[in-house]
């Protein structure tokens, strides 16, 4: 074989490898996209419950489909990370038309509460996609073709209290994706459009609000909510599941009015009323998410449904 020939085969491999289909990821955050981190924090409580409305897509790209994808990778993300019990949106959207609740009130950050609220939820993520876009390039020469597609994508979410409708974060995220693709002598392709980078570049933008919600929430005592109480047994939505132990100590409360800001009439509470301590006994259900405790310092009446326990300092 002549040195021209070796020389000819040489440059065609190698552009054969450069017309490879190729991606990568940029995120201007600090995780990396292929992996979720455990939160890394000083909270060893209970998880958190909390919920994700479907997200908005607010822009002109993929109608239909960039809000549910933004959605699903928050709950993949937050239930991966282990902190957090998530519920999903079927059970939050079945509770809005039990109380006649429009879903365009999911944007409004009381009506978000008052859902919250009758799940037992300690908080709920409102988002949405407020900017995406994808910019393609591409060469043809004679003998090869190559084709690049980058997507950019802006994610801004909510984190609610439930308790009292404040935002408690409200985070924005950015993320990149690019999807390169070519041929060679007739060998590979261009192709279309590319959704897979869509997915990426959602992902890196938000899988850092994972470590923000959890270190935003751990400013707050652990809570869960009394479902039922009957004689001396006192049941709560959250169990074995929830990382809630026998002989774990609780302050209960019984919650009352609102209380609001006489400067900007916004929600910073409820008047409360201390019940005493409630430490659990056991677990209760077939799922795994109920647990039985029991009063050992009652102060001020009888818990019942709807009751706040909280983990005591």
């Amino acid at each position: 074989m002549d040195k021209n020939r070796l020389v000819m085969i040489a440059a065609a491999l190698m552009l054969a490898a450069g017309c490879s289909p190729s991606k990568t990821v940029k995120m201007q955050q600090a995780l990396s996209v292929d992996k979720t981190e455990r939160v890394k924090s000083d909270y060893t409580g209970p998880k958190r419950r909390i919920g994700v409305t479907e997200f908005a897509n607010k822009t002109t790209y993929g109608q239909g489909r960039l809000g549910g994808a933004a959605t699903d990778i928050l709950v993949t993300e937050l239930t991966k990370s282990g902190k957090f019990i998530v519920v999903e949106r079927d059970r939050m959207e079945k509770i809005m038309e039990e109380q006649k609740l429009q879903s365009q009130g999911m944007t409004d950050p009381l009506t978000v509460a008052e859902v919250g609220r009758v799940l037992g939820l300690e908080a709920i993520v409102i988002g949405a996609v407020s900017q995406f876009g994808v910019k393609t390039e591409g060469s043809d020469y004679l003998i090869s073709q190559t084709k690049k597609q980058v997507a950019d994508v802006t994610v801004d979410i909510r984190l609610v209290d439930v308790q009292s409708g404040a935002v408690l974060l409200a985070d924005s995220g950015k993320g990149q994706a690019k999807s390169k693709k070519g041929s060679f002598l007739g060998m590979g392709t261009k192709g279309g459009y590319d959704e897979t980078i869509e997915g990426e570049a959602l992902r890196a933008a938000i899988v850092q609000f994972v470590t923000n919600i959890a270190s935003q929430l751990n400013k707050k005592a652990w809570s869960c909510t009394i479902a039922d109480a009957s004689g001396d047994d006192i049941y709560l939505n959250a169990g074995q599941d929830s990382g809630v132990k026998a002989g774990m100590k609780l302050d209960c409360f019984s919650q009352g009015g609102e209380i609001r800001d006489p400067r900007s009439n916004l929600v910073i509470g409820h008047r409360e009323r201390y019940l005493g301590v409630a430490e659990v006994q056991r677990y209760c259900g077939d799922a795994g998410d109920c647990s039985i405790a029991r009063m050992v310092k009652a102060e001020g009446g009888s818990p019942k449904a709807k009751d706040i326990c909280r983990m005591a300092k």
